[in-house]
């Protein structure tokens, strides 16, 4: 009997055969590894075949969907697939989603837009359903709804021991608990259901503006914040903008500022609540803001980023002082995407069952983020990251 016939409905590579060379990279280029398998797991069967696998021959376990939040190598390791694991339930008439744990965020947000609904999803659609979910995931409506752990509603687990459970608030609180947010290293989570919620109407969109209007934008941005309503989510990057065919040709290679904006509510709303800030941006050079639906924010960042390599620093911050300010606005600066975001809202605000997400109560945050194509860019990549 070969290793796929053990597997229920899944595939297994060792190196040098078919398959291997494909799904042993994550899309975080960071890495290099080379497993010593690799399981493409069907369903929760297949993650109880792996498990006894990895345990027969001694090989630690490495779970990976979309591979986006990868933060070591698996080289060595039995490493798990779960992109198989995927498809997505609407439940309309609870608002409750249920979805494999290989599905991306862009599939959810599909299934759930004829019904008016949306998941708390990030700003990228190719990001997977779970690793998101597990790692608390602050997305575009986290101000208005929370945190995306906090939605969860229940979660089918395979335990080291192989054990097919189910955790939610009436069955193994704890693990439940603890999946809320505190990562995936609590067992191998094969499908989730989370809340839904309402989707319209929504105001917002992206646009860029002169980097030379970037310090006064930043400072009027801190002060705004503390008054932001719960229904505004919006952030400021300084960027370069990329040589890619969406940007027009003028403004490739161009430092600009940045303003991420979805509003929860009416348009003249989210216009009133706006425009302190359009007013110190001035006259943006691309982008707009409009009544769109939640569906149209799996293409507002534009299409998916390939597989590159990511090098990304997260700094929280109660008071941003001016210093930090031009920094973030420096003219002059390493050829990063520097984001500035208020947090707040619903996120600060758990409920007695919330998950164990920390720093709630912090406000602000600066990330940094320096992009390469591949891992020979890496080095240049990082040492722009701690330039900043």
């Amino acid at each position: 009997m070969t290793l796929d016939e053990t597997l229920t409905s899944g595939r297994a590579h060792a190196p040098g055969e078919d398959g291997y060379e494909a799904q042993r990279l994550p899309w975080q280029r960071k890495f290099d590894p080379f497993p010593s398998l690799i399981v493409e797991a069907g369903g929760a069967a297949d993650v109880v075949t792996a498990l006894r696998i990895a345990r027969e021959n001694d090989l630690p376990i490495a779970v990976q969907s979309t591979g986006h939040g990868v933060v070591s190598s698996s080289d060595g390791t039995l490493l798990l697939k779960t992109a198989g694991m995927n498809g997505v339930e609407i439940d309309p008439e609870r608002g409750v989603a249920r979805a494999g744990a290989g599905t991306p965020w862009g599939d959810v947000i599909a299934a759930a837009a004829p019904h008016g609904l949306a998941p708390l999803s990030g700003t990228s659609a190719g990001v997977g359903v779970a690793g998101y979910m597990l790692g608390g995931g602050a997305g575009l409506l986290s101000r208005t709804y929370g945190y995306a752990a906090d939605s969860l509603l229940r979660a089918q687990v395979v335990t080291a021991a192989g054990e097919v459970i189910t955790a939610s608030a009436d069955e193994h609180g704890d693990l439940f608990w603890a999946l809320r947010g505190g990562g995936g290293n609590f067992g191998i989570v094969t499908e989730l259901e989370f809340r839904l919620f309402p989707a319209a109407p929504l105001y917002g969109g992206m646009a860029f503006f002169d980097a030379a209007r970037a310090p006064e934008t930043l400072a009027r941005y801190r002060d705004w914040a503390l008054d932001e309503p719960d229904e505004s989510n919006a952030a400021l990057v300084v960027m370069t903008l990329p040589p890619l065919p969406q940007v027009p040709e003028a403004l490739r290679g161009r430092r600009v500022l940045m303003l991420r904006s979805l509003y929860a509510g009416a348009a003249a709303d989210g216009e009133r609540v706006l425009a302190p800030l359009l007013e110190a941006a001035g006259e943006p050079l691309m982008g707009a803001y409009a009544p769109l639906t939640y569906a149209d924010t799996a293409t507002m960042m534009g299409p998916p980023p390939p597989p590159s390599v990511g090098e990304v620093q997260i700094e929280l911050f109660r008071d941003v002082p001016d210093d930090v300010l031009d920094v973030v606005a420096d003219p002059d600066g390493p050829p990063v995407a520097i984001e500035f975001r208020h947090w707040g809202g619903e996120m600060a605000r758990p409920g007695d069952d919330a998950g164990p997400i920390g720093h709630r109560d912090v406000p602000f945050s600066v990330v940094v983020t320096a992009l390469a194509q591949d891992r020979a860019g890496w080095p240049a990549a990082k040492a722009d990251a701690d330039e900043i």
